[in-house]
């Protein structure tokens, strides 16, 4: 089944990151067009996928997470500015017949992704 999903995982806290403001855009040439905004749930995920069926469509996307109000939000001291304030996934769908997963592992000082699955 075609959709784009995405986890994001708190490597500081070895835990899910549980509230994590995110958004979604698609691009095309220079314009930007926002296709999600929400937050992840209580296992780092989103509730539903970003985009399913006819809705994931070939081309670039762009995810963007914001990795200082979360850290800010648990207690979390950080520097101002922080290191990190959103990071930005920007990635192409080939295939609208798969399966994207964009996965996020992050802490205030560092992150890593990859196609998931």
């Amino acid at each position: 089944m075609s959709e784009l999903t995405t986890h994001v995982l708190d490597t500081a806290n070895g835990r899910p990151a549980q509230g994590m403001k995110l958004w979604l855009y698609r691009l095309e040439g220079d314009q930007k067009t926002l296709l999600f905004e929400g937050e992840t749930n209580s296992d780092g995920r989103c509730d539903h996928p970003l985009l399913d069926g006819n809705s994931l469509k070939p081309g670039l996307y762009e995810l963007d997470f914001s990795v200082d109000e979360y850290f800010t939000k648990l207690g979390q001291k950080l520097p101002e500015p922080s290191f990190l304030t959103r990071v930005t996934l920007r990635f192409g769908v080939a295939n609208q017949q798969q399966h994207y997963h964009v996965p996020l592992l992050v802490s205030p000082w560092a992150y890593s992704t990859c196609r998931g699955s």
